[in-house]
């Protein structure tokens, strides 16, 4: 009902069993999402061919959507099991082909399936919903996160994502996919208005604040990326990175003993000797710098190459970092879809091997 004039906005009746009461909080939460949209968006908005689910599809996939967005390795695994179930039951449910596309990306970008498998069996499912489902804004979100992350089709990745965002404007993942569109193409402004916009639509997606509180950082707006940080870390103390990017925010604040204590806290390895090797590097602790960025190297060359070339390149040993580039674009490393914009390369932005790197990768200088 509309409080200024009492008028109906959104009116339906349901009746079914009580053993599908997700499938109805399902159904009543997509009808008045589609009523706002008309009456606060203006004009028809293209409705999703989804099915309301059976209830015991629709909760596999609600705790496939929850353990994706943990982003760690057992996580992603669950909600690929999760997301899975959910289609032994109903193969036809878009949705859940969306989340297994979601999953299979992530767990390829993080370095815990081989790249090229993971993308291809990502590319697969988000196809797949999109046959079944192709006003599904989240299949066009996925889509357009393997075209930036892995295909560096930036034209494609941007339509995708626009795409999404024209299907489903409120929803705070698809907000979030036009959003690091936005900052692989250097346009971090836009990544941040956005991600603010994402947060307002979905407060209690980690991976939002966790995006928020970058784009904050790689603006130099460092008291909300402090914020947005610890937000993150409120909804899960354990988000891979959170601590250590916090760390690296407190350094940048001029306050080296509240870095030294946050990165204590970061649990997981890979971020915990990245964050180290920059951190002790900065402080001119030289000599554990070199010996933690040896120790980097050794273990995770195949995984982390673009990191490693964060590292160099704030080291200001220029060569090194476009050697570690070079070795990053080679391995189809996910992490080159960030290079715009990263404070870490200002310094080799005026090299020719900066420009020639992104003519590579389809983007714009």
């Amino acid at each position: 009902m509309n409080a200024t004039d009492g008028f109906n906005l959104w009116s339906e009746t349901y009746d079914r069993e009580m053993d599908d009461i997700f499938a109805i909080q399902a159904d009543i939460a997509r009808s008045v999402a589609e009523a706002l949209k008309v009456a606060l968006l203006g004009g028809e908005q293209k409705k999703s061919a989804a099915r309301s689910p059976k209830a015991p599809v629709y909760n596999a996939y609600l705790q496939g959507r929850y353990f994706r967005q943990l982003n760690t390795k057992e996580g992603l695994e669950k909600a690929l099991r999760y997301f899975r179930e959910a289609l032994e039951l109903d193969p036809g449910y878009a949705p859940a082909w969306t989340g297994v596309a979601l999953a299979y990306g992530s767990l390829a970008s993080e370095g815990y399936l081989p790249v090229a498998d993971g993308y291809e069996q990502a590319r697969q499912a988000a196809e797949r919903a999109l046959e079944l489902d192709p006003n599904l804004g989240e299949a066009h979100a996925a889509l357009a996160f393997i075209r930036r992350a892995y295909d560096w089709d930036w034209v494609g990745a941007d339509a995708s994502s626009r795409r999404a965002l024209e299907l489903e404007p409120g929803n705070g993942a698809v907000i979030l996919g036009a959003a690091r569109v936005a900052s692989g193409l250097g346009r971090l402004d836009e990544a941040l208005a956005l991600t603010r916009r994402a947060a307002t639509s979905d407060p209690l997606n980690v991976t939002i604040h966790y995006r928020l509180a970058r784009y904050a950082y790689f603006l130099g707006r460092l008291d909300e990326a402090v914020a947005s940080f610890k937000k993150v870390l409120e909804l899960n103390p354990e988000y891979p990175a959170a601590h250590q990017d916090l760390s690296l925010v407190y350094l940048a604040q001029s306050r080296p003993e509240a870095a030294l204590a946050e990165m204590q806290q970061e649990k997981r390895d890979l971020w915990r000797r990245y964050g180290f090797s920059l951190l002790y590097s900065a402080l001119g602790r030289q000599k554990e710098a070199d010996a933690t960025l040896s120790e980097f190297v050794r273990h995770y060359q195949d995984t982390a190459a673009y990191q490693i070339a964060e590292v160099y390149a704030s080291r200001g040993e220029v060569d090194r970092a476009f050697e570690w580039l070079e070795r990053a674009y080679a391995q189809r490393d996910s992490g080159l879809s960030q290079l715009k914009g990263n404070p870490r390369f200002t310094r080799l932005e005026s090299d020719p091997r900066y420009a020639a790197l992104l003519e590579k990768m389809h983007l714009p200088l």
